[in-house]
């Protein structure tokens, strides 16, 4: 995804680290361009916005409890689906 305009961190290198952002495994130089790339970019943002429902609701509702391996496949085949209906 991308949304064509120049961003010093590329849409794709943010959205390939997001998870470790929304986890807060980025030192905080990573974290500063990150956040400073989704407060520009609205593809990203709106991206950034699904992740980070899912995960909130997922640990809201599971806790500290693995989730199982089918849930786990479905949850991300349906963010895939949703992926694909933001990037048209």
């Amino acid at each position: 995804m991308s949304c064509g305009k120049p961003h010093e961190v590329p849409c794709t290198e943010v959205l390939d680290r997001i998870y470790a952002y929304l986890d807060g495994e980025l030192d905080d130089a990573d974290c500063s361009k990150v956040r400073q790339h989704l407060d520009e970019c609205g593809p990203c943002l709106r991206e950034y916005g699904l992740e980070d429902a899912v995960k909130r609701l997922v640990r809201k509702h599971c806790g500290c409890d693995p989730a199982p391996v089918e849930l786990r496949a479905k949850v991300l085949v349906r963010i895939q689906e949703v992926r694909a209906r933001i990037e048209f």
